[in-house]
C-alpha cells in the first residue's frame, strides 16, 4: 500500500533583514469547518496508520507473523517524517488504537467498555511516540533517534499508569525470530530497539521512491533534468536547506549556492543504511545463547482443566482442585504401572486450589492426599486470606509429602482492575462490575526463589512474566529454573494464552533458563533454555508433561547489565526530542542567537512530505 503524500507547497522564508508585512488575516471559519479541513487533509494518512497499526498486531501470537513488527515501525516512522507534534501525535495514535484493540481482544470476555477503555490508554502512549517520531525525524541519523524513542515509550508504558502493562512490546512480536537471541544480551528492551532500528532504516531507503513519487503527482509534466534538480538528497537531512538560491550574507552580499551533494554520497548513504540493517538481523545468530548445566532435574506439570472458561470458571467448590488432585493421581498410577518416569518435582498452576487450604481442612487434606501419592515436593498455587480480612494472597506453596506446607511465594504484582481495585471506594459505586473483585489481593514483598525436592525453582506468578524485573530479580537471587504459574480460564482460546506462552520463550533465551508453564486450562508447556518448546498442551483439557530440564547457575550478560540498557535508550530519545524543540526555537526568526538570519529549515508547524 503507498503511503500518502501532502503535495502542499511551502512558505517562502523572508529575505533576511527585513521584515514581512502582516496581512489582513481572514475571519475565523467555524469549528465544523475546520474540522472538515482537517479531515479532508489527513484522512487517508490516518486510514494508511491504522492498518500498519492492525499489520502489527498481526505480528503477534497467534498469528506471529514477525516481519509485520518490522514493516509496521517502517511505516509509522515514514507518516510522521516532517510531521508537526500534533500532526505525528494524531498519526500515533491512529496507529495505536486499532494495534491494540486487535492485540487486547480477549480483553472482551470482561466487557467491551474495559476493553476499549484499557486500549485508549494504552494507545495514549503510542500517541506521545508519533509526536516524539515527528520532533526527531527533522535531525541527523533519525532513524537511531527514532528507534530509541520506541524502547522510551515501552518503558514508560511498562511503569505506567499503577505499576503498567507491558503487553505489546515489540519485543514480545519477535520471540522466535532472528532478533530473538539479542534478549541474552540486553534483555527485552534491546530486541525492542533492534527491531525499531530494522524498521526506521527500512524507513530511510524507502524515501528516495516516495520522494520521487510525491515528485511524479505534484508535477507531472516536469522534465526529467528539472525534476531531478528540484529533488532533496537522499543523505541530505531534514534539517539542512536543498539549496542557498537568494541567501544573503551579514553584509546583505549574496551568498554562493551551496555544491550539489555528491552522487557519491546519494548512493552510498542508502547502502550503509542498507547494510546496517542487514547486520542487525544477522546478529542475533552470532549471539551464544548458554543452555548446558551440570545438573537436571526430571519435572512433571500438571494441567488439570476447568469446568468451563471465562469469568466463572471455578465452578462448585473444590473442582478445579479435584481436577488437579485427580489428574496428579492419574500421573502417579502411570508411574506405578511403569509407563511414566518418577519426577523429581511437580509444578501445578495458578489458582489450582480454589479454597484457602489453611482455613478449610478439606482443601488441606485434599492436597495433602494427592502429593502423597505422587511422593515428591509440589508446587501448588492457591489463594490465601490474609494479612487482613479485606485482603487475600496470590501464593505458590511449596508442599511437601511429609511435612505438608512449608516456604511460599506471594505475587508481587497483582494486575490493577483485576485483582486489585484503585480508589475502590470511589469506583466500586459507580462500575458495579468491580465488586466482583471481592478481596484486594496483597501484594508480595520478595522473590520466588524456593527450594523444591532437588530443584532451586524461581518462581513468577501469571502476568508477571511480562515484567522485566520481576523475572530478572528471580534470577539474580539464585532461581536455577524458572517456573510460571498462571490460570488463563478467563482467556481460553481468545489467544492471551499464546501471547504469554510467547512471553516465557523470550525469557527463556534473556536468562538462559528452562521455562515450565502450569496453567489450570493451558497453555502449559516446558520450554528449553534457548527459546524453544520441549512439549506443550492444548487448551481446555487435562494434561500432563515430564521432562528432565537443566539447572543452571549462569547469568547472561542481560542479567548482570540488569535494566542499564533500557534506562540508556529511553534517556537518549528522550534527550533527541528535547535536541530537537531547542533546534527548533533557534531557528525561529528573532529569537535565541540565531535572531535575524534567515532560518535553515522549515519550521515544525510547517506540513512536509
Amino acid at each position: 500500500m503507498a503511503l500518502p503524500l501532502d503535495e502542499a507547497p511551502h512558505a517562502l522564508d523572508p529575505e533576511p533583514g527585513k521584515s514581512t508585512p502582516q496581512e489582513p488575516r481572514p475571519a475565523p471559519a467555524g469549528r465544523l469547518q475546520r474540522l472538515r479541513t482537517k479531515v479532508r487533509g489527513g484522512w487517508r494518512r490516518s486510514a494508511v496508520a491504522a492498518a500498519a497499526g492492525l499489520a502489527l498486531a498481526a505480528a503477534f501470537p497467534p498469528y506471529d507473523v514477525w516481519p509485520l513488527s518490522v514493516l509496521a515501525v517502517a511505516a509509522l516512522s515514514l507518516l510522521t517524517r516532517g510531521r508537526t507534534f500534533r500532526q505525528g501525535a494524531w498519526t500515533g495514535f491512529a496507529f495505536g488504537l486499532p494495534f491494540f484493540l486487535w492485540l487486547l481482544d480477549w480483553i472482551r470476555v470482561i466487557g467491551p467498555d474495559a476493553w476499549v477503555a484499557l486500549s485508549a490508554i494504552e494507545a495514549l502512549f503510542l500517541w506521545a511516540l508519533g509526536g516524539g517520531l515527528a520532533l526527531t525525524s527533522r535531525l541527523r541519523c533519525w532513524p537511531l533517534w527514532a528507534a530509541c524513542l520506541w524502547v522510551t515509550e515501552e518503558w514508560a508504558r511498562d511503569r505506567l499508569p499503577f505499576g503498567g502493562f507491558p503487553w505489546g512490546r515489540l519485543a514480545f512480536a519477535n520471540t522466535s525470530s532472528p532478533f530473538t537471541p539479542l534478549a541474552a544480551l540486553g534483555g527485552a528492551p534491546l530486541v525492542t530497539f533492534a527491531v525499531a532500528l530494522t524498521g526506521t532504516l527500512l524507513g530511510y531507503l524507502a524515501l528516495p521512491w516516495l520522494r520521487r513519487l510525491a515528485a511524479r503527482r505534484a508535477a507531472p509534466a516536469v522534465e526529467p533534468a528539472a525534476r531531478q534538480a528540484a529533488e532533496p538528497a537522499v543523505d541530505q537531512p531534514a534539517d539542512q536547506p536543498s539549496s542557498q538560491s537568494g541567501q544573503r550574507g551579514r553584509s546583505g552580499e549574496p551568498v554562493a549556492p551551496a555544491a550539489a551533494p555528491r552522487p557519491r554520497r546519494r548512493v552510498l548513504l542508502p547502502v550503509g543504511a542498507g547494510a546496517c540493517a542487514a547486520l542487525i538481523v544477522v546478529s542475533g545468530y552470532a549471539v551464544p545463547v548458554p543452555t548446558t548445566s551440570k545438573d537436571t532435574a526430571k519435572v512433571a506439570v500438571i494441567q488439570g482443566n476447568v469446568p468451563h472458561p471465562g469469568m466463572d470458571f471455578l465452578g462448585r467448590p473444590m473442582q478445579v482442585l479435584d481436577n488437579h488432585a485427580a489428574e496428579t493421581e492419574a500421573l502417579a498410577a502411570k508411574i506405578k504401572a511403569g509407563q511414566a518416569a518418577q519426577p523429581d518435582l511437580v509444578i501445578w498452576p495458578e489458582n489450582s486450589s480454589d479454597l484457602d487450604p489453611y482455613s478449610d481442612p478439606l482443601a488441606y487434606e485434599r492436597i495433602t492426599q494427592a502429593v502423597r501419592t505422587i511422593g515428591v515436593p509440589t508446587l501448588v498455587g492457591a489463594l490465601v486470606d490474609g494479612p487482613d480480612a479485606q485482603h487475600v494472597q496470590n501464593e505458590g506453596i511449596v508442599w511437601d509429602p511429609i511435612s505438608g506446607p512449608g516456604a511460599h511465594y506471594t505475587k508481587q504484582h497483582p494486575v490493577p482492575f483485576g485483582e486489585y481495585v484503585p480508589y475502590r471506594s470511589v469506583l466500586a459505586k459507580v462500575i458495579t462490575r468491580f465488586q466482583r473483585v471481592a478481596h484486594d489481593f496483597y501484594p508480595g514483598k520478595g522473590t520466588g526463589v524456593m527450594q523444591l525436592g532437588p530443584a532451586r525453582i524461581g518462581d513468577v506468578i501469571c502476568f508477571e512474566v511480562a515484567y522485566d524485573e520481576i523475572v530478572r530479580d528471580t534470577v539474580n537471587d539464585g532461581g536455577r529454573v524458572l517456573v510460571v504459574q498462571t490460570n488463563n480460564a478467563t482467556y481460553a482460546r481468545s489467544g492471551q494464552p499464546d501471547q504469554q506462552l510467547a512471553m516465557s520463550r523470550l525469557r527463556a533465551v534473556e536468562h538462559g533458563r528452562a521455562v515450565l508453564i502450569a496453567a489450570t486450562s493451558g497453555i502449559s508447556a516446558i520450554i528449553r533454555p534457548d527459546g524453544s518448546i520441549e512439549s506443550r498442551t492444548s487448551e481446555l483439557t487435562a494434561a500432563s508433561l515430564s521432562a528432565d530440564v537443566p539447572l543452571r547457575d549462569g547469568k547472561t550478560l542481560a542479567d548482570r547489565l540488569g535494566a542499564a540498557p533500557e534506562w540508556a535508550l529511553a534517556i537518549i530519545g528522550l534527550l533527541a526530542c528535547g535536541a530537537a524543540v531547542l533546534i527548533e526555537r533557534r531557528r525561529r526568526p528573532g529569537t535565541g542567537s540565531a535572531a535575524g538570519t534567515q532560518p535553515t529549515a522549515e519550521p515544525l508547524s510547517t506540513v512536509a512530505p
